[in-house]
């Protein structure tokens, strides 16, 4: 059993990485959209209730997953590195997979923003996130988040044994899959 846990900023190119992953391997991809545009047609994410309904389906799917006889998950999310409330949930997510033994992969994307605000345009993305298709809002949320929060890792502050950082600014998504599948023999 393996889980992926691909992690950076938004518009960063995790979904479309996964996607790319998911055809390649023999895991599936469970991208951090999926609960979010389930919950929001009733309640917004930044609610309460949003927040708890989100959490709750990802750690059931997490769970069934585990159990299940799949090879594995590849789970894409945005990682506040500084904030503890999100190394804890992150602890807490991975611990899931780790209490059953399976191996865990940290795989982290940067690019320039101005990249990102490309790619937050993307046909591909916009059809698997709704609730980003208000571009001039969505820029607008990347742009402030990538000025409060630290979404990419320091140096040595990832400490995991199976870890890998790449800058995907110029980089296809079929490539970075490729990259990742060969590090760590998927």
């Amino acid at each position: 059993m393996k889980l992926l846990m691909i992690f950076g900023p938004q518009a960063v190119g995790k979904m479309t990485v996964g996607h790319e992953l998911e055809k390649i391997t023999n895991l599936k991809l469970f991208h951090n959209h999926m609960p979010i545009e389930m919950v929001t047609p009733i309640f917004s994410y930044s609610t309460p209730a949003g927040k708890k309904l989100v959490k709750t389906i990802r750690e059931e799917v997490f769970k069934e997953v585990v159990s299940s006889d799949l090879e594995g998950l590849i789970f894409t999310y945005v990682w506040y590195l500084d904030s503890k409330e999100d190394w804890e949930y992150t602890e807490n997510l991975t611990k899931i997979f780790r209490d059953k033994g399976a191996e865990i992969y940290y795989i982290e994307l940067e690019a320039d923003t101005e990249e990102r605000i490309k790619r937050n345009k993307t046909e591909h993305r916009l059809a698997h996130k709704p609730t980003k298709r208000n571009i001039e809002k969505s820029e607008k949320d990347l742009k402030k988040s990538t000025l409060e929060n630290r979404m990419n890792s320091k140096e040595g502050e990832i400490k995991e044994k199976n870890y890998l950082k790449i800058n995907n600014t110029n980089l296809e998504p079929e490539k970075v899959a490729k990259m990742i599948k060969e590090k760590f023999n998927l």
